[in-house]
């Protein structure tokens, strides 16, 4: 996060990325996050449209299901520079590691620029088997 979105974002309230020093700058993703205001978590969102159909592929699953989050977080009066942390959960992580330009396109499109603290982890299966990912979030939606 640049200085001056650092300062808006402490301006306006929202989530901050904290960053230990001499520590390299991550990309993508930030180390931790603060912030003041009202929690807002999804639970496990997977890329299903409104009807339950999956779209194929891991790139589409994956735009679907970063859409699907930014509904929750609207309903929740929060949008995506409010995320706190995401939790990724794939079933491949090798799909995962070599569509990785292609999923950091999808994400800017989805999310924009907003990078909150992130984990990710390979998983046997998930609930839904069509699912190739499923994500959870947690929001801080400013005072």
């Amino acid at each position: 996060m640049s200085i001056s979105a650092l300062k808006a974002a402490v301006m306006e309230g929202g989530p901050v990325a904290v960053q230990p020093e001499h520590w390299p700058q991550p990309r993508g993703y930030a180390n931790g996050m603060k912030g003041r205001g009202t929690l807002l978590m999804t639970g496990g969102l997977v890329g299903w449209d409104a009807a339950g159909q999956f779209p194929e592929g891991l790139i589409a699953q994956v735009r679907q299901t970063l859409e699907n989050i930014v509904a929750v977080l609207e309903a929740g009066s929060a949008r995506p520079e409010h995320l706190m942390r995401m939790t990724w959960y794939v079933t491949n992580m090798d799909d995962y590691r070599s569509s990785l330009r292609d999923l950091g396109k999808v994400y800017r499109e989805v999310l924009g620029k907003h990078f909150p603290a992130m984990a990710l982890v390979q998983v046997v299966s998930l609930v839904e088997p069509k699912a190739l990912v499923e994500i959870e979030a947690t929001a801080m939606v400013p005072d």
